[in-house]
């Protein structure tokens, strides 16, 4: 991997907007693309996404490369039980030619209950799965060829022009909600990305293990982009009101509510509302567009390397995702 393509805000100090991106939601691919192209007319240096509606993200992002001249894209997450590493790869070259320099890889095992209900795939050791998933897209985009033999895959791919060997250092991301993940990134990626994690558990628990984990293997530390949930309002009920939804929808899936447990928030995932309260405060920041510009650079001033914020839609969702762009946009 280049060193001019890694992130870390200790290496290469970056401007404030730099280190901001927004979650792109969407109902569909020309809807996706008409929002990013909006936000990058804005002046927002980063997107990133899960899907275009219905449609496939990597499909997604190719279409956009070509509608857009410097905004990165960056994926939150490709999930890699989805499709084989070699066919990621070859999707990521393609990207790549289209949009130099401007992919952020970011991949994670993805949500188990969609994963096995809707693929009927299973998902039984998801770490290790990662794992393995890392270490041939590293060799790919490193070398241009791998011969690997693991536990899940078996691969053997050759340069098709020795001459000219295909390569790409593209930023490689991992999500990361439990700590062993947070440490897996330190190890082998490029950045970790969280999704619903407390900021105090984010600079108290998941950070050490970051470092401890680049540290074991002697790199430099990856930064850690903070999933951060942005209301554009004053009204402190329906900020709650809404976020409690979010909670309580989270609280389905096991992986955040272990997190949760281990940041201090167990009985948050078994309905206390009071505990609910205090989980959401650490998940969301709410007010004027003054506040949430000065709260934001304290939260980067904090220790998080960048910020992914998602929009919380109150009253007016349109006019509210355009008062963020603009002033993401400005900062």
């Amino acid at each position: 991997m280049q060193q001019k393509k890694h992130f870390s805000t200790i290496e290469t100090p970056r401007s404030i907007r730099d280190r901001v991106g927004i979650f792109s939601e969407a109902t569909d691919i020309l809807d996706a693309i008409t929002k990013v192209r909006e936000a990058e007319q804005a002046g927002v240096q980063q997107i990133w996404a899960q899907n275009a509606g219905d449609a496939d993200l990597v499909t997604f992002f190719a279409a956009v490369a070509t509608q857009t001249e410097r905004i990165r894209l960056g994926s939150a997450i490709v999930p890699v039980y989805t499709r084989h590493p070699l066919t990621l790869a070859r999707q990521a070259f393609a990207i790549e030619d289209l949009a130099p320099g401007r992919l952020r890889l970011g991949i994670g095992p993805g949500n188990r209950m969609l994963i096995e209900n809707s693929y009927g795939l299973a998902q039984t050791t998801p770490l290790s799965y990662l794992q393995e998933y890392l270490e041939i897209l590293r060799g790919i985009f490193k070398d241009g060829a791998i011969s690997h033999h693991g536990t899940f895959f078996n691969v053997e791919h050759t340069l098709l022009n020795a001459s000219m060997p295909r390569r790409a250092s593209l930023p490689l991301l991992t999500s990361a909600v439990g700590l062993k993940t947070f440490r897996l990134a330190g190890e082998m990626a490029d950045g970790a990305i969280s999704w619903a994690c407390p900021i105090p558990y984010l600079l108290e628990s998941a950070l050490p293990e970051l470092r401890a984990g680049a540290e074991e293997r002697g790199r430099s530390v990856p930064p850690i982009i903070a999933h951060v949930r942005i209301a554009l309002s004053t009204d402190e009920e329906k900020v709650r009101s809404k976020m409690r939804q979010g909670v309580q929808f989270a609280a389905r899936f096991s992986s955040f509510t272990r997190m949760w447990a281990a940041a201090g928030f167990k009985r948050a995932a078994e309905g206390n509302e009071e505990e609910i309260d205090a989980l959401v405060r650490t998940l969301v920041v709410s007010g004027s567009e003054e506040t949430i510009r000065r709260r934001l650079k304290e939260l980067l001033a904090s220790g998080l390397d960048e910020l992914m914020l998602q929009l919380v839609p109150i009253v007016d969702e349109e006019r509210e995702r355009k008062q963020l762009i603009h002033l993401v946009g400005s900062l």
